[in-house]
């Protein structure tokens, strides 16, 4: 017989509505909300207002994983929509954009500090 699992003890689970989780400010219409994660990774959820232009070159080492959950990102002149995943290699850099808006969800290694 298949045996379902599921966490009993409370301490085993986080579970949160990621609109609830306070956002961070990184520039002009982009704001990031840090989400719990595995050790060694930052689990991220970013939200794009339309127009709006991610402030810096986003540098990658060790890579990115990205996955457009609403809207439409823009990289470079292409155009990501919803339900596109995205791997951004080691050694990448990209500056997304929106035109449209869009919100991101990301996985990526934890610099060290």
């Amino acid at each position: 017989m298949n045996e379902i699992l599921s966490p009993s003890i409370p301490d085993m689970l986080d579970a949160m509505r990621v609109d609830d989780v306070d956002p961070a400010i990184v520039g002009p219409g982009c704001l990031r909300r840090d989400l719990p994660g595995p050790g060694g990774l930052r689990v991220w959820m970013v939200d794009m207002a339309p127009g709006s232009v991610w402030p810096v070159i986003d540098e990658h080492d060790t890579g990115e994983a990205v996955y457009v959950v609403a809207g439409e990102a823009i990289e470079g002149d292409q155009r990501f929509g919803a339900g596109t995943y995205l791997y951004f290699k080691p050694g990448s850099r990209h500056r997304p954009r929106t035109e449209k808006g869009a919100r991101l969800f990301g996985i990526n290694p934890r610099r060290e500090e």
